[in-house]
């Protein structure tokens, strides 16, 4: 898979794509929801999943009533899986661990505004009112954030996917067949 370039991944985090959350029921399964996301980080320009990660945190809000909610402080591992609309497309993966971070303390509003103004907002000051109005609601409800740290980073752009090495030497064996006047060899 092609790995996303590091400045491709900073407008990725940037944009209001929507996450998939996975947490863990208390009998092991899976749960998963869908979720606004704040990256608030560094991305380097050498980024890579592993030699060079991105530093900083990823943000989630949710209400202490909410079940992902409850399973992450009774377990704080977790994977979120961000992805465009494609095809082709792009996505991110994130293991990592979650912090709940409540109010008296912690000032959850900060971040909580920047999630509106993301995803409200779109970045067009005319939804500026719009915004106001999500805030503020917001602020009537039992909020939490949780404060995620990655452990492992997953960045994929199949916008510049062109297959794998050996997928591309199947292609290059077939059309040197096809051009010699031979048919292609059938895979078993």
């Amino acid at each position: 898979m092609a790995r996303m370039r590091a400045d491709v991944l900073r407008e990725f985090l940037e944009q209001p794509y929507m996450g998939v959350l996975a947490t863990l029921r208390q009998d092991g399964r899976p749960y998963t929801v869908p979720l606004w996301f704040l990256w608030d980080g560094d991305v380097p320009d050498d980024a890579h999943p592993r030699r060079n990660p991105p530093t900083g945190h990823l943000y989630l809000t949710g209400t202490l009533s909410r079940v992902w909610c409850r399973q992450l402080m009774h377990d704080g591992r977790m994977s979120f899986c961000i992805e465009t609309s494609g095809p082709p497309s792009q996505h991110v993966e994130i293991d990592g661990t979650a912090e709940a971070l409540t109010l008296p303390d912690f000032d959850i509003w900060p971040i909580s505004r920047r999630l509106a103004e993301k995803y409200v907002g779109l970045r067009d000051p005319a939804n500026r009112e719009a915004v106001d109005a999500f805030f503020t609601n917001m602020q009537t409800e039992p909020r939490m954030l949780f404060r995620v740290t990655p452990a492992v980073w997953r960045a994929i752009d199949l916008t510049v996917y062109r297959g794998k090495r050996a997928d591309r030497e199947f292609q290059a064996r077939q059309q040197v067949e096809g051009q010699a006047g031979r048919e292609p060899q059938a895979v078993q």
